[in-house]
C-alpha cells in the first residue's frame, strides 16, 4: 500500500469522490482485537485474511490472518484471538525479519507469503504449527543481499488442482509486474515449492492520444500486484495491480491477460518530487475507470454468487462484479461507527458458519481501526446476507 499525493489528488482532480458516501453501508457483525504497528505492539500491521471451514463444525471454523512483522493471527468467528506466531527472525542483524503479507487455505495449510524473507510459508490451520521445509528456496532473488532489498515475495493466492492432483501458488514480486506460478511439494510432514513459470504484466500503456502512460512512483518501481485469486473453477486468475486496475489471465501464466477494469486515476501524469516523495498529478485525459480508485487490493470470490469482489481503497469501498467481469455495484463496510478504510485484503466464504453467519461470512482487513488509544487496524466480520441485500 503506496500512499503518494497522486492517489488523493488525481481521485479530487478526475472528479470522483474521494470518499464513497451515498454508496450502501453494510454492517460488520465483530472485529478482531487491534494490532498496533510499533515498538509495543510487535510491529503488528493487519494486512490479509484467510477462513478455513470446519467442516464437521461450521461453527468452529477459523480466520486466519497476516499482519506483516507482527506474523500470523488465528481468531474465531466472534473475532477473539485463537494464537498467534511470529515472522521468522531475521537471519543475521544486518537483514530484513520476516513479514507475512498475504495468506490463503487449501484443505488444512494456511500458504503465506514472507516478503522480509522473500519465502513462501506453510502452517497447519489448527494451532499455527510451522510445516515448512527448513531448506525452502527464495522466490524470485538467488542471495541473501538480493532479498535485503526488498524485491520479495508479496501478494499470494492458492488453489488444489484436481486435473494435477497439485497445490499451486501463485505470488507476485514488490516493486515489479511480476508474478510466479508455484507448485508446492510435499516433503515428509512438511512443505517446500518449485517455480513453474513467471509473466511479467505491462509496466507502460499506450493511452488512447497515443502518448505513453506509467503511474507516477519513485524512480525503479514499477506497479506492483498484490490482491489475487483464483477461480480453481476455471482456472482463471484476478489479479490487481495497484495502480492499474484488474486483470483477467490464466492461472497457469500461459495465455494473454485482459484488462477487465481500470482504477479512476488511469492514464494522469505524475512527476515524482523527491524532496517530498510525493508525485504530483498532470491533467487529467479522462482515460480511466469509473468503479475502482487506486490501489486496488484485495481480491476475493463467491462461487455460489459467482462474484468477484475487490477493495477500492482510494475511497474506501468494495466493487463487485459478476464473473468473468462484469462491474455490478459498490458498497461499504462499518462496524459501529467504524468505516473500514484503506483496506489490504478480504476474503469470503458462501458456506454456512453456524449460528453467527448462517450464510456465509466476508471478512475485511480495516486499514483505520478507529478508536483506539494509537494507530491501529484490524479485521472487520461481515455476514454475508448482508453484503448480499447491499448488491442485489
Amino acid at each position: 500500500m503506496r500512499r503518494v499525493l497522486l492517489v488523493l489528488l488525481a481521485v479530487l482532480l478526475a472528479g470522483a469522490p474521494a470518499s464513497a458516501a451515498g454508496r450502501p453501508e453494510v454492517k460488520a457483525q465483530a472485529e478482531t482485537p487491534g494490532l498496533f504497528d510499533d515498538e509495543e505492539g510487535g510491529n503488528a500491521d493487519a494486512d490479509d485474511p484467510a477462513i478455513w471451514v470446519n467442516d464437521r463444525e461450521p461453527g468452529r471454523s477459523i480466520v486466519v490472518a497476516t499482519a506483516k512483522e507482527g506474523g500470523l493471527y488465528s481468531y474465531r468467528l466472534d473475532g477473539t484471538q485463537i494464537k498467534h506466531v511470529p515472522a521468522p527472525a531475521r537471519p543475521g542483524p544486518e537483514h530484513a525479519p520476516g513479514r507475512f503479507n498475504n495468506v490463503d487455505i487449501v484443505g488444512d495449510i494456511a500458504i503465506v507469503s514472507d516478503r522480509g524473507r522473500d519465502q513462501i510459508r506453510f502452517y497447519q490451520v489448527n494451532g499455527l504449527v510451522d510445516v515448512t521445509a527448513p531448506d525452502v528456496p527464495f522466490v524470485f532473488n538467488t542471495t541473501q543481499s538480493e532479498v535485503d532489498e526488498q524485491q520479495t515475495a508479496y501478494g499470494l493466492t492458492a488453489w488444489y488442482d484436481k486435473r494435477d492432483r497439485a497445490t499451486y501458488v501463485l505470488v507476485s514480486r514488490r516493486s515489479t509486474t511480476r508474478v510466479a506460478l508455484l507448485r508446492v511439494e510435499p516433503r515428509g510432514a512438511k512443505f517446500s515449492y518449485k517455480v513453474v513459470r513467471t509473466l511479467d504484466l505491462p509496466a507502460e500503456f499506450t493511452l488512447p492520444n497515443g502518448v505513453k502512460w506509467q503511474p507516477c512512483d519513485e524512480p525503479g518501481q514499477q506497479p506492483q500486484v498484490e490482491g489475487m485469486v483464483v477461480d480453481y473453477r476455471t482456472g482463471t486468475l484476478y489479479a490487481g495491480q495497484e495502480d492499474v486496475g484488474i486483470w483477467r489471465m490464466s492461472a497457469r501464466l500461459d495465455d494473454k491477460p485482459v484488462l477487465i477494469d481500470k482504477v479512476r486515476e488511469f492514464g494522469i501524469p505524475g512527476t515524482y518530487d523527491p524532496s517530498t516523495e510525493e508525485c504530483t498529478p498532470g491533467k487529467d485525459p479522462g482515460f480511466g475507470g469509473k468503479h475502482v480508485s487506486a490501489d486496488v487490493e484485495g481480491l476475493t470470490i463467491h462461487y455460489g454468487r459467482n462474484l468477484l469482489l475487490a477493495s477500492s481503497q482510494g475511497d474506501n469501498s468494495f466493487a463487485a462484479y459478476d464473473l468473468p467481469g462484469r462491474y455490478r455495484t459498490s458498497f461499504q463496510v462499518k462496524y459501529k461507527d467504524d468505516l473500514v478504510q484503506e483496506s489490504d485484503g478480504a476474503a469470503v466464504i458462501g458456506t454456512g458458519l453456524g449460528h453467527r453467519f448462517p450464510n456465509g461470512l466476508l471478512v475485511v482487513q480495516d486499514g483505520d481501526n478507529t478508536g483506539e488509544p494509537r494507530d491501529s487496524t484490524n479485521f472487520k466480520f461481515v455476514g454475508w446476507d448482508d453484503v448480499a441485500h447491499a448488491i442485489r
